[in-house]
């Protein structure tokens, strides 16, 4: 049986991914209970990262934890004046005087140049290649967006017959997989820079992954755990207005906060919601009539793991933790903590922050340990568990 685990995005709010892993390695220390990965955004470096390590997972965790432990914003994008002045420089240049003063070909807010130095030192990419030939791994799938193409694009690598999908808004490539794919696929747009990847750019794949579960369908997973960073939403429904807060004003870090919550938040749901519409569908279907042999339809059972409270509340009190040059200029786009709470959610790389969440993961993991447990165990029946179909993915 191929369990497959797909870890979405968020910036900083992974770590809370790291937290709930934490917590399943002490339930499966030793081979990898997961032998298909498929990670999009900052999720990506987590599902690498474990991947890199599926011979002994409880230690590969426990390393990811360490990184995260040790992240502060100058270990993933520069935080000192020369860096962001030089970079405000760039963007100034370009978009006055109608480009008259040249162009300095600027297309990002943070250099991210400290990540890259930092992941080629403690992510070990080229140990993926041993694990697909001992059989601990079947896949492994990094998502991305193509600036050329507007596709999201799937780069993979593991078994042989796992073959190259087209789909009208997202493909899948065959690549050996490096450490420019995981840039790219953690390369927040406008904040952090594309990633040339074969002459192409390449950004954040949550921008146009919004079926994040197909990847890991694709691959061959027989189910598949999912670990969000978006809380359930309130049970109170319609929602009571008067709770909401009145401004005068709306600052661009609410608006912000807002587009990036659709862009990384809402695709896992979507599309477990859109797949638990189609088990319902295939449930009717006589099982001699579901699908071709090709291409049958079958159950996927699927766990998703999400964070018991609002992530981007936990960042409220994140801003004064920030650089000095980068709370100006955040506080530039009304985002203090008082607001624009959620756009600070994505970019707290705070040893505080991080170490918060890292501990929510693993409580709310830890919490569902009967279920987890039993959501792993090969002989678990899937008539117990929530499922969705194989369709084509």
């Amino acid at each position: 049986m191929d369990v497959g685990l797909v870890l979405t995005g968020g910036g900083a709010r992974a770590a809370y991914q790291v937290g709930a892993l934490l917590a399943i390695a002490e339930m499966r220390p030793g081979l990898s209970p997961f032998s298909i990965f498929a990670g999009v955004s900052a999720g990506a470096i987590n599902a690498v990262s474990l991947a890199s390590g599926a011979d002994e997972f409880k230690v590969a965790a426990e390393r990811l934890a360490g990184i995260w432990r040790s992240l502060s914003p100058d270990r993933v994008y520069r935080t000192d004046a020369r860096g962001l002045v030089a970079i405000g420089s760039r963007w100034i240049k370009d978009l006055s005087a109608g480009g008259l003063l040249g162009s300095s070909r600027i297309n990002y807010l943070l250099d991210t140049e400290p990540l890259r130095q930092m992941l080629a030192e403690t992510l070990p990419v080229s140990r993926l290649a041993q694990h697909f030939r001992s059989g601990a791994l079947r896949g492994v799938a990094v998502s991305t967006t193509s600036y050329a193409t507007g596709l999201a694009v799937s780069f993979f690598d593991g078994a042989k017959d796992v073959q190259p999908w087209f789909r009208s808004t997202r493909i899948g490539i065959r690549q050996r997989l490096r450490m420019p794919h995981v840039l790219a696929s953690s390369a927040i747009p406008i904040f952090f820079p594309p990633v040339k990847i074969k002459g192409f750019y390449y950004g954040d794949g949550c921008v146009r992954m919004h079926a994040p579960l197909s990847p890991a369908i694709h691959l061959g997973a027989d189910r598949i755990l999912a670990i969000g960073v978006q809380a359930p939403p309130p049970i109170e429904f319609p929602p009571d207005r008067s709770r909401a807060p009145r401004r005068e004003w709306l600052p661009p870090s609410e608006i912000v906060g807002v587009l990036l919550n659709a862009v990384f938040l809402d695709a896992l749901e979507a599309d477990v919601e859109r797949l638990e519409r189609i088990n319902r569908t295939v449930a009717f279907i006589p099982p001699d009539h579901r699908g071709t042999e090709l291409q049958p339809l079958r159950a996927i059972p699927t766990l998703v793991l999400r964070p018991s409270q609002d992530l981007g509340t936990l960042a409220a009190d994140q801003y004064w933790r920030f650089p000095r040059m980068l709370r100006y200029l955040l506080k530039g786009i009304g985002a203090t903590g008082e607001t624009g709470s959620d756009l600070l959610s994505y970019l707290a790389f705070e040893p505080e922050y991080v170490g918060r969440l890292m501990e929510l993961g693993y409580s709310d993991t830890m919490r569902q340990r009967i279920e987890v447990e039993a959501f792993l165990e090969p002989q678990v029946s899937s008539i117990s568990l929530p499922a969705q179909a194989r369709i084509q993915s």
